[in-house]
């Protein structure tokens, strides 16, 4: 029963990561970045302070540790979030999805040189390999096109980088606070700031947004933003970090699927051939870490 469980979960995860690229995607069609997440923030709130509310979870952070809390607001939420959708608008959803399976090589990176940790033949090899295969892949891709691309790109780099460092800042300070008090609060205040900063600087046309575009947001939200997050530490719980990690090989084959069948796109078949070497370099990484790695 627990193996059942165990299995269970882990493709509630795959597939809820895997859908989250291509809803971004959809969500972009008639919804303007910044206020889409701000959006998918204020559907997703509810849910986790209704859950805190029956859990008897606290929302607020230790007192000393409620600066941090704005910190993972600003920087695990607001800003990083945007820039992945922002970066949806010139990169198609599966090169997105492959940019971010690279998380665990980042937050090795970034333990490396904020936590001071120590790293090993195999992490080193790992690192080498998961590099030069993304770089491989990014160059093949964005070879034929415009400088737009490159701009989607750098965004989403940028936003694995920082949900990377946050995460060794947390280890750092000890936050080892509850799932739900991570994401309840902090997601409604970003919530917030991006609603108002999209409806100021981007104008948004209400009567525009798609009923497609709508319900991705709330997809997004409500299904990715609150199931997906409470299956992947559930899964941590039962089968150990190590396992669970696994999913960042797997989601984004999820990804590019969705993306050629549904908008007739695919990778190269060079690219391809890149991903092999790019799953086997993360897996590496993985190997060495066995330790939870924080996502979307």
């Amino acid at each position: 029963m627990h193996r059942v469980t165990v299995f269970i979960l882990f493709i509630l995860v795959v597939m809820t990561w895997g859908t989250t690229w291509l809803a971004m995607r959809i969500a972009l069609e008639t919804i303007p970045p910044l206020f889409a997440t701000g959006m998918r923030f204020l559907f997703a709130s509810p849910f986790l302070i209704i859950i805190a509310w029956l859990s008897k979870t606290p929302l607020l952070f230790p007192p000393r540790q409620r600066l941090f809390q704005i910190v993972i607001c600003i920087f695990y939420f607001t800003i990083p979030f945007s820039l992945m959708i922002y970066g949806e608008r010139y990169v198609n959803s599966g090169l997105a999805s492959i940019i971010f399976s690279n998380m665990p090589v980042a937050v090795l990176i970034a333990s490396v040189v904020f936590l001071n940790e120590k790293t090993n033949s195999i992490q080193i090899a790992g690192l080498t390999i998961a590099i030069t295969a993304l770089v491989g892949i990014l160059f093949k891709e964005t070879k034929t096109s415009t400088e737009s691309h490159w701009q989607g790109v750098i965004a989403l780099i940028s936003a694995v980088i920082i949900h990377a460092i946050i995460y060794t800042q947390c280890k750092k300070r000890g936050c080892t606070v509850s799932v739900i008090t991570f994401n309840a609060l902090p997601c409604l205040l970003a919530g917030l700031i991006l609603s108002a900063a999209g409806w100021f600087f981007e104008i948004p046309q209400i009567s525009a947004f798609s009923t497609r575009s709508i319900l991705a947001t709330f997809y997004l939200g409500s299904f990715a933003g609150v199931f997906g997050i409470l299956c992947y530490f559930l899964l941590q719980e039962k089968a150990g970090a190590f396992q669970a990690s696994l999913v960042f090989l797997i989601f984004p084959i999820i990804a590019i699927s969705l993306e050629k069948n549904i908008y007739g796109y695919a990778i190269s078949s060079q690219s391809m051939l890149f991903i092999i070497p790019l799953v086997i370099g993360v897996f590496l990484t993985l190997l060495s870490q066995r330790k939870p790695v924080i996502n979307n």
